[in-house]
């Protein structure tokens, strides 16, 4: 195949051995760099605000921005450490954060969990390797790419539920 005077190899198979690990590199750094930009956002959402306001439901399901960065800690740990290593996990994903546990206290935890998650996906040589085992609810393991795919499209999610609960909490947009 040519594109625009170039050869294009059509597998990873055509490449050398060289070129196919920098391959993988570069998908690594580009998937591990939209995962981190949607993370801080979620982040970002929740900062500059008083603890009642970051509890406070937006919606009348009760999601609000403090069990929103709850969640997704909770989503690291479940699809990386438990679905992926296999390592089996009891973090709470529900929206409901005790008053005992400060913003401080919960961001703190997500970006634990982020930093242990990126810690597996820097440790796998290949991003097709098989989960440990399949999501509870499905038939088969995915692969480490589809998981990490799958992070990158929940957590993108939440941080536009958590730039409407800002928005609603005090006008601040575009944060």
């Amino acid at each position: 195949m040519t594109w625009v005077g170039f050869k294009v190899s059509r597998s990873v198979g055509d490449m050398s051995e060289d070129r196919a690990r920098d391959a993988v590199a570069a998908e690594r750094e580009a998937l591990l760099f939209f995962l981190d930009r949607v993370r801080a956002a979620v982040v970002r959402a929740s900062e500059g605000l008083t603890e009642d306001q970051q509890r406070t439901p937006g919606v009348p399901s009760g999601t609000n921005l403090l069990g929103l960065i709850q969640h997704l800690t909770a989503m690291e740990a479940h699809w990386f450490e438990e679905v992926f290593l296999g390592d089996p996990s009891d973090r709470d994903g529900s929206m409901d954060v005790p008053p005992t546990i400060s913003h401080d206290m919960v961001v703190a935890a997500y970006r634990e969990a982020c930093a242990r998650s990126d810690r597996i996906i820097g440790a796998c040589a290949d991003l097709s390797a098989l989960a440990s085992q399949a999501n509870p609810g499905e038939d088969r393991p995915v692969s480490l790419r589809r998981i990490v795919i799958h992070m990158i499209e929940e957590t993108a999610r939440h941080a536009g539920h958590a730039d409407i609960l800002r928005e609603q909490i005090d006008g601040a947009t575009n944060l």
